[in-house]
């Protein structure tokens, strides 16, 4: 007696169908993790597929909850993987219509440290990549106010990045808390 097993197939979610029927080409690579969908894109389509993903009626990915940049410069896997890319600029998106999240994945090169900016899609963006501009070093291009947004205007460096000194340059003893950042 020789039962077969079945194998239940899942439907892809919606938002890889539409991406896949409007913007394959911009596809690197789609995960799953923790119950988010997470994919790559490539940098130069971008901002079109964010733009897509917010204002498309069916997706609907109108609330731009964070973005931030991962420094994979000791990740060799995940190099290797994306040509060697050393950040990851990330979106993390939320749709109240779907109820459900999406992480947008962008390889961002260390020779080429720009991105284009999505303030222009939603407004929150502007601190967030302005936090993303100060801690990692990634321009935002077309950003209204790229400037400092966590240290000083004359502070050397990228703190978030794996090669700033887990102790730091000596900032603590020459930090000059007086000093406003305007």
């Amino acid at each position: 007696m020789n039962e077969e097993k079945e194998v239940e197939v899942q439907p892809k979610p919606l938002v890889l169908q539409k991406l896949e029927e409007h913007h394959a080409d911009a596809l690197l690579s789609q995960d799953e993790t923790r119950g988010t969908l997470v994919i790559v894109v490539r940098k130069e389509q971008a901002y079109a597929v964010l733009e897509y993903l917010k204002t498309d009626p069916e997706l609907a990915y109108t609330f731009l909850v964070d973005v931030t940049a991962v420094d994979n410069s000791q990740m060799e896997s995940e190099l290797m993987q994306f040509d060697y890319a050393r950040f990851m600029v990330v979106y993390q998106l939320y749709s109240y219509q779907g109820q459900c999240r999406l992480r947008v994945k962008v390889p961002v090169h260390e020779n080429d440290l720009s991105i284009p900016s999505v303030a222009g899609l939603w407004r929150g963006a502007n601190w967030l990549e302005r936090e993303t501009y100060d801690m990692f070093g990634i321009n935002f291009d077309g950003h209204p106010d790229l400037r400092r947004i966590l240290m000083p205007d004359d502070f050397d460096g990228h703190p978030l990045r794996k090669d700033y000194p887990l102790r730091g340059r000596g900032e603590r003893e020459s930090f000059n808390f007086d000093k406003q950042n305007v």
